[in-house]
């Protein structure tokens, strides 16, 4: 071998190292936050993710196993859409714990969702609007009560769409003063 190809080799293997080694710290990270998440979110119960193959991480298959309160133990694909969903949301916002994005869009994850665990979504979106902003598209008016703000699209008239928007804050204020809501427009 050449000592240029013994660097390259070298160069490959302390990064894959490195990458493992960052890999396991995160994946540590997450996998405690999605337990606690979980919990949090279902009032009870145990779920977990796992690594399948230990011995190369970074190609391992990571499987995802719940036992939502009061039921076994099973894969992510044998539990209903809502406790899917709320296990989805558990490990989203696992991972947003572990790495928050200014920003995150979530498109009508609510449709499955019951009104208490609709409730408990709301909850925790709450919990992390400090660390970033939540865009979420939905049709649930329990979900919509619990925005800050309102963009929508509405069709008073056949065949001509409005634009709406409503901003709660000026609306509870204008209603305190009994005036029409500047907000909305």
């Amino acid at each position: 071998m050449t000592a240029s190809q013994t660097q390259l080799n070298e160069l490959i293997r302390r990064i894959n190292k490195e990458s493992r080694e960052m890999f396991l710290e995160t994946f540590a990270k997450i996998r405690e936050n999605f337990q606690q998440l979980f919990r949090k979110l279902f009032g009870g119960g145990k779920a977990d993710i796992l690594l399948l193959n230990e011995e190369d991480v970074l190609e391992s298959p990571i499987e995802i196993v719940a036992r939502p309160p009061g039921k076994e133990t099973r894969t992510l694909t044998l539990l209903s859409g809502g406790e899917k969903t709320m296990t989805a949301l558990s490990l989203l916002f696992s991972i947003f714990q572990s790495r928050p994005s200014p920003f995150c869009l979530l498109d009508e994850v609510d449709a499955a969702l019951d009104e208490a665990n609709t409730e408990r979504f709301g909850t925790l979106v709450r919990e992390f609007v400090h660390t970033s902003q939540f865009i979420v598209i939905t049709h649930a008016k329990r979900t919509m009560s619990m925005a800050d703000v309102l963009y929508g699209v509405t069709m008073q008239e056949p065949g001509i769409s409005t634009r709406i928007s409503v901003r709660f804050e000026e609306v509870d204020k204008a209603l305190e003063n009994d005036l029409e809501p500047a907000g909305v427009s």
